[in-house]
């Protein structure tokens, strides 16, 4: 299974999800000057590309199965690049297009190597009980990956960087991903057994459809947490000193309560975790609803509470997903090029909708605020995450049973 170079691996994807939307605003409007409806505007249409490459491109993994070193070999060299063009490389002229360069070649190396990765869990795992223990290596790399990324930026000025930590940033993601690239030569070759061409009938008789479904919309809350938290915490909760203690918080509570996820699931079912787990965010985002201004002690209680519900998210779905892709016999690539285009979709969907209406609210991100601008913030970030998580739970309750099994 070869469980620590799994997890590398999934350390370097890491950065290229949750960090690089928690970095992302607050750069784009603070570095490079862009206003946050054209930063919306800009991950609309890189999400529009994704509708048709992260599909695309499981076609060719599952099409050239022997080229799948070939295809780490590019994942990783154009995550790398595209963390120096983006970070640390900066033009006098033409940002705009420059960032679009940039965030273009790492969700699509992103993209590559996650649909690689994921596919290749069968073959990793062995067996259907080795996916949860898969899941709880390659979760585990994930997570040390978030927290990594998260909290570099501020790690690196503390150390001597210049500026804001964002151009040692850059150069530090990259060496991550070389390093990755030497270390999971080995899960490439790995065999994978024979599988059937993919197609919507048969995703959806797997049961794996409406498990697709249910990834995206209970993904909505944590990618609307995500882009919101550093404007939550230093213009509503007013603690800009304590935003990086908090991203660590919350991402140790999320590395600590894997295994605890992934010893409940195979002892109790994957389903019957899911939903409690979902609970213990909605329980989380009310207490930030009703937070006031400087409460560090009831916000760290709140980082700890999400937190660990979206260990339960990282370990649990995707499991599912490929036992009900395993049981099938179905090919993974392609499906794992749909799981990776719904993650990014929920994420560039809280980014679109919701930078634009703080914007038209008067929000605006280090200045003095409305208490209508702080209010729709609040809104935002605690209120409609735990309304979408209802509805999540509600389509976890209503998948079939033999839906919910590993």
């Amino acid at each position: 299974m070869h469980p620590w170079r799994v997890s590398t691996y999934a350390l370097m994807l890491a950065a290229a999800g949750l960090p690089l939307y928690i970095h992302l605003p607050r750069y784009a409007t603070g570095e490079l000057g862009l206003s946050l409806a054209t930063l919306g505007v800009i991950l609309a249409g890189i999400r529009v590309m994704d509708f048709a490459q992260d599909p695309a491109l499981g076609w060719l993994v599952d099409r050239y199965p022997a080229r799948k070193p070939a295809f780490a070999v590019l994942a990783a060299l154009g995550m790398g690049v595209g963390f120096v063009m983006l970070y640390t490389l900066r033009p006098e002229t033409g940002t705009i297009p420059w960032l679009i360069a940039a965030l273009v070649l790492v969700f699509t190396a992103y993209s590559l190597g996650t649909i690689l990765f994921y596919g290749q869990s069968a073959a990793l795992a062995g067996s259907p009980d080795g996916l949860i223990r898969l899941a709880g290596y390659r979760e585990a790399g994930t997570l040390g990956g978030i927290i990594l990324a998260a909290t570099a930026p501020t790690a690196l000025v503390a150390l001597g960087a210049s500026g804001s930590g964002y151009s040692a940033f850059g150069l530090l993601l990259a060496a991550v991903c070389l390093i990755a690239l030497v270390v999971s030569r080995p899960l490439w070759r790995v065999s994978a057994p024979a599988e059937r061409p993919l197609s919507l009938s048969e995703l959806r008789s797997s049961g794996a459809l409406g498990l697709l479904g249910l990834a995206f919309v209970n993904a909505l809350p944590v990618a609307i947490t995500s882009t919101l938290f550093l404007f939550f915490v230093e213009d509503r909760l007013r603690l800009p000193d304590l935003a990086g203690p908090f991203l660590i918080l919350f991402f140790l509570a999320a590395g600590i309560s894997v295994p605890l996820w992934t010893r409940a699931s195979a002892r109790f079912g994957p389903a019957r975790v899911l939903v409690p787990a979902m609970g213990l965010a909605i329980v989380a985002f009310i207490g930030a609803a009703a937070l006031p201004t400087e409460a560090a002690f009831g916000f760290a209680l709140i980082c700890l509470g999400s937190g660990a519900a979206l260990g339960a998210d990282m370990v649990i779905l995707p499991v599912l997903f490929a036992g009900a892709l395993n049981r099938a016999g179905l090919q993974a690539g392609r499906a794992f090029g749909l799981w990776s285009f719904a993650a990014k979709l929920a994420l560039a969907s809280a980014a679109v909708l919701l930078l634009p209406l703080l914007e038209i609210s008067g929000y605006r991100p280090g200045a003095t605020n409305s208490d209508a601008a702080l209010t729709a913030l609040t809104l935002g970030y605690a209120v409609l995450p735990c309304l979408i998580k209802c509805v999540a739970i509600v389509l976890a309750l209503q998948l079939p049973r033999k839906e919910v099994s590993a």
